[in-house]
């Protein structure tokens, strides 16, 4: 389902130099949300390199929907230290039905402007952002 919904210009090129850690964009993550007009997706947050995964979940609202895209830093099965591009689809159950269904139907559209990341996840609660229980073991499979 496509919703017409575009990506800004800004994210690409927002994302293109997150992906080689340059200029400004030398962060940890971005939440992205829907325009006002709902006619497009943009850049809400940024977080400093400094930040942490939990302060990317604490970014995200109890009720609504968001888009996310962490540099996520861990350690594999072997102990190497690796870090992996991730985007989350944040789809909260407590969300109204309307944003729900637009978020859906964009996801596509932001998920090919942000071309390189291999790792996407869906969340609709809390348990689903668990980085021990949910997020770590999906991101393993691809280090």
């Amino acid at each position: 389902m496509s919703t017409g919904v575009v990506v800004n210009d800004e994210v690409v090129e927002a994302f293109n130099d997150f992906k080689l850690k340059k200029g400004p964009n030398k962060l940890r993550y971005f939440i992205y949300v829907m325009s006002k007009d709902k006619k497009s997706i943009e850049i809400e947050k940024r977080g400093a390199i400094e930040k942490t995964y939990d302060d990317f979940c604490s970014e995200l609202p109890e009720n609504d929907c968001r888009y996310g895209l962490i540099d996520l830093e861990f350690e594999t099965d072997d102990g190497r230290p690796t870090s992996k591009l991730v985007f989350i689809s944040w789809n909260p159950d407590t969300a109204s039905v309307r944003p729900k269904m637009l978020y859906s139907g964009s996801k596509e559209a932001i998920k090919s402007a942000l071309n390189g990341v291999g790792i996407h996840i869906n969340a609709t609660d809390h348990s689903e952002l668990d980085l021990e229980t949910a997020i770590l073991p999906t991101v393993k499979k691809f280090a």
